[in-house]
């Protein structure tokens, strides 16, 4: 088994240095992204194969992937054309190194466009279930039913392949389905990571385990061993600090670092006022008493809240929580003494939605831990979670023995309850909100669906509306219930929550609640909406 990767990768911010070390692994997959909205999701699959990947840009050059030594390429698929002014096309390394390919809708357009075979627009764009029919000798299609269900989406398809190639799968209205060369070099037409693709996930191991050689072997516990050893290797004596929200992405990060290197780390916990109700409590008896971690809790809730006022723009607001964070967390950092790194909790997803430029996701909102941080601070970066999804930070969690209801506690968004508050962060509406979001998490719980669900909580809105309570005429707030299930809050499902549920938050809420007469329940799904509603 080849030594695992210890590369780094450079911040170009001036100041300061991101020395984020890839996550080791003798076995890694390119999954290279032409704009398909599905992009993601074919990270996630491979991930779920135990197949570490990372998702590059279509300008990625081999000098960008090479410290992953992959074994394979996933090529996405994506809007363009292959006949479009300027469409996206298939880095030269690709066939230069010649690695397994996988080539998924565009991305097997462009394998035989540039081939040498030919694409024509098909007379009318295919979306939706179809059934293929395959050539079982095929290594993508082994041990697979004869016929299976797959979901297309493409409006041109292969009418020529390339020299070498042969079809392996047909449609009704796609006769080349899928292609494959003796090379292992493959396209299909079909999209395998969604879920209306039932075998999916068993094309896509096939690819991974049968054309590229790798064994599935990326584990949490693998992750955790690697981790640490590469936390010290950067670490060495120096001094460490942690901004600690009790998240879960912060708490595993502060484990993972505490678990390097002791006490060489200290967490400062700043308490901004827009938690949830007791929360604060319980991060200091987490984290401090139970964990014995070195914590710093630095209560700046009426900093935060003078500085928000008057506020009302969701992006000011995030602005301003983060550089108040920031000018608190320094403080406490300066009493601290000299400091060499500092740990954050940067996840994948975070990355990915925070990426400009050409190549990347279309930034969604910026996010309140992925640069964030001052160009003057000379810190360096700890983000030893910087390539997970969600869910695995959770595995690795479990594998480093947090309790449960830290690991798979839902996901609490960095600026806290001041994005739950539409319009202006005042005392009187976080207390207001507090009390609403209680009585939601409270119902959640009691019935069973907390572990269910993706994220659950309520928002204060800026609506008020008329209502009769007591045969007074009452002109109260209006608070929204957000409940969605997700795997990685990429996408999210508005989640049907019992109506019995609804019922029992909803009069709670109106009745316990002063100054609330009524209560609705968003149904959008992510996209078009975001979960967060600021």
């Amino acid at each position: 088994m080849p030594e695992p990767s210890t590369s780094h990768r450079t911040d170009s911010s001036e100041g300061r240095r991101a020395a984020t070390a890839l996550p080791a692994t003798p076995e890694a997959v390119v999954v290279i992204d032409f704009g398909s909205q599905y992009s993601m999701l074919i990270a996630r699959r491979v991930r779920e194969c135990r197949v570490y990947c990372e998702l590059v840009p279509h300008t990625a050059t081999w000098d960008d992937v090479r410290a992953l030594r992959p074994r394979g390429v996933v090529l996405s698929g994506g809007p363009a054309s292959v006949y479009d002014a300027g469409a996206p096309t298939i880095p030269a390394w690709v066939f230069e190194q010649q690695l397994p390919v996988l080539g998924i809708c565009y991305g097997m357009h462009l394998l035989a466009h540039q081939l040498g075979g030919t694409v024509s627009p098909a007379t009318e764009r295919e979306y939706g279930s179809a059934t293929i029919a395959h050539d079982a000798a095929t290594a993508l299609f082994a041990d697979l039913p004869a016929s299976l269900p797959v979901w297309m989406s493409h409006g041109d398809h292969v009418v020529e392949l390339p020299a070498g190639f042969r079809a392996v799968a047909s449609s009704d209205n796609a006769p080349v389905a899928a292609m494959a060369n003796d090379a292992g070099i493959v396209g299909i037409q079909f999209h395998p990571e969604v879920v209306h693709t039932p075998q999916g996930t068993r094309i896509i191991e096939n690819f991974l385990y049968r054309l590229c050689g790798c064994n599935g072997d990326w584990t949490a516990g693998n992750f955790v061993v690697d981790a640490v050893e590469r936390i010290r290797a950067q670490v060495g004596d120096g001094r460490v600090i942690c901004a600690l929200s009790g998240g879960v992405d912060s708490a595993v990060a502060a484990a993972l670092v505490h678990r390097a290197v002791g006490d060489q780390l200290t967490c400062i916990f700043v308490d901004n006022g827009l938690m949830r109700r007791q929360e604060p409590q319980r991060v200091v008896a987490t984290f401090g008493r139970h964990m014995r971690m070195d914590l710093v809790h630095a209560d700046a809730a009426d900093r935060f809240l003078a500085n928000l006022a008057g506020i009302i723009d969701p992006e000011e607001k995030r602005r301003v929580v983060g550089e108040t964070f920031i000018r608190v967390f320094e403080a406490e950092a300066d009493k601290i003494g000299a400091v060499d790194f500092i740990v954050q909790g940067t996840t994948y997803p975070d990355v990915i939605e925070s990426a400009p430029g050409a190549g990347a996701a279309v930034k969604i909102k910026s996010h309140h831990n992925v640069g964030g941080l001052p160009k003057e601070l000379t810190f360096e970066l700890v983000e030893p979670l910087r390539f997970l999804f969600k869910d695995e930070v959770r595995q690795v969690g479990a594998a480093l023995g947090l309790p449960d209801e830290m690991v798979y506690r839902q996901p609490f968004p960095g600026p806290g309850l001041a994005i739950r508050i539409i319009g202006e962060v005042t005392n009187e509406r976080v207390a207001v909100l507090q009390a609403a979001d209680w009585i939601v998490m409270d119902e959640v719980k009691k019935a069973g669906l907390y572990y269910d669900l993706w994220q659950s909580f309520a928002v204060l809105t800026d609506t008020r509306s008329v209502g009769v309570m007591g045969d007074y005429r009452t002109y109260g707030h209006v608070v929204a219930l957000r409940a969605v299930n997700a795997e990685d809050a990429m996408t999210a499902d508005w989640a049907r929550l019992p109506y019995d549920v609804l019922a029992r938050i909803s009069s709670r809420i109106v009745n316990e609640v002063p100054g609330v007469n009524r209560v609705v329940y968003d149904i959008t799904s992510k996209p078009p909406g975001t979960i967060e509603w600021e």
